[in-house]
């Protein structure tokens, strides 16, 4: 199961964006949920918005067993920041869970 945690939404302006940001992270945990849902460990999935200017810098981070790990994207659209930052998140999550589960021994060609 992996649990979800969104620090600094408040500096987020506007309610209706807030919302929206929230619903893209909670359908992402659903997601890795349900991809997760035979793994060894309690995960916590963490992610972190922060503003500097104009720019938006969102991270999100998950603490497997054998690494942690972290993405950051930045930019001026909050959530297509958020979008594409979990697109080449949750393929970098997967491929680290094969690595743990050692398929790319078993699988390859002999």
């Amino acid at each position: 199961m992996v649990k979800l945690e969104i620090k600094n939404i408040k500096e987020l302006p506007g309610e209706e964006l807030k919302d929206h940001f929230t619903q893209i992270c909670n359908e992402k945990n659903e997601y890795l949920n349900e991809y997760f849902k035979n793994y060894e460990k309690e995960l916590a999935m963490e992610v972190i918005v922060n503003k500097d200017g104009e720019i938006y810098k969102v991270s999100v981070s998950l603490n497997m067993k054998s690494k942690k790990v972290l993405h950051v994207e930045e930019g001026k659209e909050v959530l297509a920041v958020t979008t594409r930052l979990f697109k080449q998140f949750i393929k970098d999550v997967k491929r680290q869970k094969e690595l743990e589960r050692k398929d790319y021994l078993y699988k390859r060609k002999r």
